[in-house]
């Protein structure tokens, strides 16, 4: 019996990590074939390169896709996606899949559903249904406008996708993948690396033996022009909080050359700061880092989702999560420096958090893989508002 060809598209760092369970369960399914084609700023060393860790993994990469017009603006963003369309229809015209996975909400996430969509190929959408606050939330729900089968993470989602009109029987609550990663981490949390050996990064050296911070500041692409600022105002905190910190560096989105200019001019002006910044690392030893901090300062799902489940204290800052399920974990607060430090003083000193499970309990990577193994996507949609 022929093997069933699941494409699934990886264009940036967040994608890999949130599907790599999925990844590996796939490509172990006797009844499926993984088709994996690596994307975007997957392939980019500016945004760390995520395509060395998919195959360091040990994956086949099927195809490579150059898509990325630099400028980190709103057009640039716009032709991003117009190019990716293109070239995904060539490389989908090339691979013939079965189905086509796409993950969560990004721009590229766009061009992956309307190639396929005009493809006639039954597009899966993992991670639809959910909601945030800023232009992710649109793009998300126009996906899984386009998409034949829904694989979400909770039944907030599920019924999120009823009510804009999806057929119950063609959503499936698998959990996210992100959370297997995070299972295994907490089941074994050794810190057994040392991050400034291990990946490099620019600044001083961190001794994360001891007490420290995690910054992951993106910018939120409906508030581009305000990037700059925001990250100015966060990075005037870390610097009077004077913690060991491992800052991370943003997404490229629009307003990421604004975040990325005000912690370049930050480290020329206080050479002798007390943070490491990083380009990327991989998903496992992430988690890890993150298990053992006092606390994450960002905008980042990753403190919505498995810092949910790890139990790490949070301080979530503006909207870019607005409305995403959230647990006890998230303190919210604006970009304002004063309010800021004092959500971090207050974290700090609460410590962990009891685990919660709201995006599944650590097996989505093979239940997303069984059903796709028997899932029967139309790609006629006829439905009745």
């Amino acid at each position: 019996m022929r093997k069933r060809k699941i494409c699934v598209i990886i264009t940036a760092r967040p994608s890999y990590s949130r599907v790599r369970t999925a990844l590996k369960a796939i490509q172990e399914h006797p009844e499926l074939e993984l088709q994996l084609v690596v994307a975007a700023s997957a392939l980019l060393d500016r945004y760390g390169s995520a395509v060395n860790f998919i195959e360091a993994d040990g994956f086949q990469i099927s195809e490579k896709v150059y898509m990325v017009i630099e400028g980190a603006t709103l057009t640039s963003s716009a032709k991003t996606t117009g190019i990716g369309i293109m070239e995904l229809a060539t490389t989908f015209d090339n691979l013939k899949p079965d189905m086509v996975c796409t993950i969560g909400d990004r721009y590229e996430t766009m061009a992956t559903a309307i190639a396929a969509s005009y493809m006639n190929i039954p597009l899966v959408h993992i991670q639809g249904g959910e909601v945030t606050g800023n232009i992710d939330e649109k793009v998300r729900h126009a996906i899984s406008k386009l998409s034949d089968l829904h694989l979400v993470s909770n039944e907030d989602a599920r019924q999120r996708l009823i009510k804009m009109g999806e057929y119950d029987n063609k959503i499936h609550v698998t959990g996210c993948p992100s959370i297997d990663i995070a299972k295994s981490i907490k089941d074994n949390s050794e810190m057994d690396f040392d991050p400034c050996v291990k990946y490099g990064g620019v600044g001083k050296y961190i001794d994360y033996t001891k007490e420290y911070i995690v910054v992951m500041q993106h910018p939120v692409t409906t508030e581009f022009n305000e990037s700059k600022h925001q990250a100015e105002e966060l990075v005037k905190v870390i610097h009077q909080l004077n913690m060991p910190t491992f800052w991370f560096w943003p997404n490229p989105d629009a307003g990421s050359d604004g975040t990325s200019n005000a912690l370049r001019s930050y480290r020329e002006e206080n050479p002798n700061n007390n943070i490491r910044f990083f380009k990327n690392m991989e998903g496992g030893d992430f988690l890890k880092l993150l298990v053992h901090s006092k606390c994450l300062i960002g905008n980042s799902s990753v403190g919505i989702r498995e810092s949910s489940y790890l139990g790490v204290p949070v301080v979530n800052l503006g909207t870019r999560q607005n409305r995403r399920l959230r647990g006890k974990n998230v303190m919210d607060t604006g970009h304002d420096a004063e309010s800021i430090l004092q959500a971090i003083k207050s974290q700090i000193l609460h410590g962990p958090y009891p685990s919660e499970h709201l995006y599944g309990d650590g097996n989505a990577g093979e239940q997303i893989a069984n059903v796709l193994s028997v899932a029967q996507p139309e790609i006629k949609k006829v439905i009745s508002y």
